[in-house]
């Protein structure tokens, strides 16, 4: 039995045995070949389609990395009506989503109150689709007043799981101990939770990765979502290296092996650095692409990093184009809400 194998076999392995995966490149073909087998085996070729709303730009956070940090005098800033983000939904829902994911900057323009009324709004419309919040860290109370207002995922990507690596990429007012206890109450209260981490972030060690995958372990989400650090201009991290598609699609491949059940999309990001950078994740074990509902005046202004495709595209050319692509993959795409299996 090789590595992998026993990797795919007892979805664990010892630090040094994932460190040495994580370091050989012998072992790529073999593991996606392997990671796509357990994706297969789960999910067949099924790949869910998300509807992605990025319904603010403006950020309290001046995290080292993001383009959206309320440190930046370049970014551009705008914030959705309700009205306009209902008919988002609308026009998602007649494209055959059934999942909405609202993402936005941590803006206290959206009180607890306005972000409880769109989520209400939306499922008095839309009772048959799941309501994905991704807007940051948060109360239990607001958590929890989401959720009774119909929310029923939620996407906090941990961004690395070991402490003084989270330092380094985040202000003093941040940490990563808040961080990890924000996923836990999001999982008491009843979400379905992802998280995740950027690959080839500035001052990443293979042992920082490892964390990642031990946090993932301990925390057992429902989606994970990774992809490769793109530096933004105009932040701290302007002028470091972006991360590796070969490491990012190599961290799929460990992440599906680990986590046969997990919904697991393959980035915009991906998709940045490389020309078919979503189909390669999608055949590493990714399942899960998150095409862009928001108007396209907005797209390019959500500049969370650089060279962000899809910005001119309106929806119903973002949904035919990402049909193509995963269909070339070897996938197919589905409209149903798109479950985790467990």
């Amino acid at each position: 039995m090789t590595i992998i194998e026993e990797l795919r076999d007892n979805r664990n392995l010892s630090d040094d045995g994932l460190l040495t995966i994580m370091h050989t490149d012998a072992f790529d073909q073999e593991l996606r070949t392997l990671a796509d087998g357990v994706r297969r085996a789960h999910y067949g070729t099924d790949v869910y389609l998300r509807g992605l709303i990025e319904f603010t730009s403006y950020c309290k956070c001046s995290c080292f990395y993001c383009g959206l940090r309320c440190g930046n005098p370049e970014a551009q800033r705008y914030r959705m009506t309700k009205e306009e983000i209902l008919e988002c939904c609308a026009e998602g829902y007649a494209l055959g989503y059934r999942t909405f994911v609202l993402q936005g900057g941590e803006d206290p323009f959206f009180d607890d109150d306005a972000i409880s009324d769109i989520v209400a709004s939306i499922r008095r419309q839309y009772d048959d689709c799941a309501i994905t919040l991704s807007i940051g860290e948060k109360s239990y109370e607001s958590y929890k007043a989401f959720f009774d207002a119909g929310a029923n995922r939620y996407l906090l990507r941990h961004e690395t799981a070991d402490e003084a690596h989270y330092s380094m990429l985040h202000p003093e007012n941040m940490s990563s101990q808040h961080r990890k206890q924000c996923l836990f109450q999001l999982k008491e209260i009843g979400y379905q939770v992802g998280s995740g981490f950027m690959v080839g972030s500035p001052f990443q060690t293979k042992e920082h990765l490892l964390a990642d995958l031990r946090f993932l372990q301990e925390l057992s989400p429902d989606m994970i979502g990774i992809g490769p650090f793109i530096p933004a201009r105009n932040t701290p991290f302007a002028e470091q290296e972006g991360g590796s598609l070969t490491l990012t699609l190599r961290m799929i491949s460990i992440l599906r092996l680990m986590f046969p059940y997990a919904l697991l999309p393959a980035t915009t990001a991906l998709g940045t650095i490389h020309p078919h950078g979503r189909e390669l994740g999608l055949q590493a074990g990714a399942n899960v692409v998150m095409p862009n509902l928001s108007p396209a005046a907005y797209r390019e202004k959500y500049a969370i990093y650089d060279n962000k495709i899809c910005t001119g595209d309106e929806s119903a050319q973002c949904r035919k184009c990402l049909e193509q692509r995963v269909a070339s993959a070897g996938y197919q795409v589905v409209t149903n809400i798109g479950n985790v299996k467990r």
